[in-house]
């Protein structure tokens, strides 16, 4: 039987995405007249440069710490985080998946076809023949789950791999994460959330050891989105990890303020646990999305 799948994309503060903030669009409209796509498309060097930048740029965020991010040497370009996923499931297809309950909808999307055995981390103890995926900041709070650090330290101890899906890293704060757990293999990253560049498909993986898995196939072949990377490489050149909370930190806080729930440390979100049920996506607490209305500055009549 296939799990529904409800979309709240519809809803006033549905969805997730970055702000569409007029200053970036005008950045990106001078990229791409200063640096034109021929060149980004000649560059044989661009991935290599834009995956040390974009480490880089996480380590210079003065609001969020991930310790042991170093550990993991081995960087690869990537189509925004998803395509990561997809790796991840191919390497421990034997493996039974898990998340917790609100994760990102696209794993249980995936795993109800083609993984069916899946379960919900509270709905059976972890095993050996585990995989799991975990948000950080988690997708349903923008805050990091509190059992993170007690699932990691159990699969630590099982020796099950875990993949840390970091999307929402360049706009969150007060996010510090302990990665220094031998069980997580994969890091994921994307510029999605933090710029307004979904659909130019710019992110990076980062694994302990080099799998030679097909992700990095075409990593040395040098077969990547070139487009993407320099897209990437010039806007975290003008706009630092901590730009968005700045800019919008003290908006989010008037409308959560307004909306009366509490502030996430993802600054596109307010959390509620109550007052919006049409907004539960599978846990104890509401998302509400108000980076639609940061730009006007005035929140929609609900």
């Amino acid at each position: 039987m296939k799990l529904a799948l409800p979309s709240l994309k519809h809803l006033p503060f549905g969805g997730a995405g970055a702000v569409q903030d007029p200053d970036m669009f005008q950045a990106i409209d001078n990229i791409l007249i200063t640096t034109p796509v021929s060149v980004m498309l000649k560059d044989v060097n661009i991935q290599y440069k834009f995956l040390e930048q974009y480490q880089e740029w996480i380590h210079g965020s003065k609001h969020n710490t991930l310790k042991g991010l170093t550990e993991f040497g081995v960087a690869c370009y990537s189509n925004g985080t998803t395509e990561n996923f997809d790796k991840f499931y191919l390497q421990n297809q034997s493996r039974r998946f898990r998340c917790f309950r609100g994760e990102y909808m696209y794993h249980m999307a995936s795993w109800r076809n083609y993984f069916p055995n899946w379960k919900y981390i509270d709905n059976n103890d972890i095993d050996s023949n585990d995989a799991l995926v975990i948000s950080a900041p988690f997708s349903d709070t923008g805050n990091i789950h509190p059992e993170t650090e007690a699932v990691l330290k159990l699969c630590d101890k099982l020796g099950v791999p875990v993949l840390i899906d970091l999307a929402f890293f360049g706009a969150c704060y007060n996010i510090n994460l302990d990665l220094d757990h031998e069980c997580i293999t994969d890091l994921t990253f994307s510029l999605s959330k933090c710029f307004p560049v979904s659909h130019a498909r710019v992110g990076m993986r980062l694994t302990r050891e080099d799998t030679d898995d097909s992700l990095l196939v075409y990593h040395k072949s040098n077969y990547t989105n070139r487009i993407g990377a320099g897209l990437g490489m010039a806007l975290m050149s003008m706009f630092d990890a901590d730009y968005q909370y700045h800019k919008w930190g003290d908006t989010q806080k008037r409308f959560c303020n307004k909306l009366g729930i509490q502030t996430s440390n993802t600054v596109l979100f307010g959390v509620d646990h109550g007052k919006y049920p049409e907004y539960n996506r599978g846990a104890t607490s509401n998302r509400i999305n108000l980076s639609p209305y940061f730009v006007s500055g005035k929140l929609p009549t609900v």
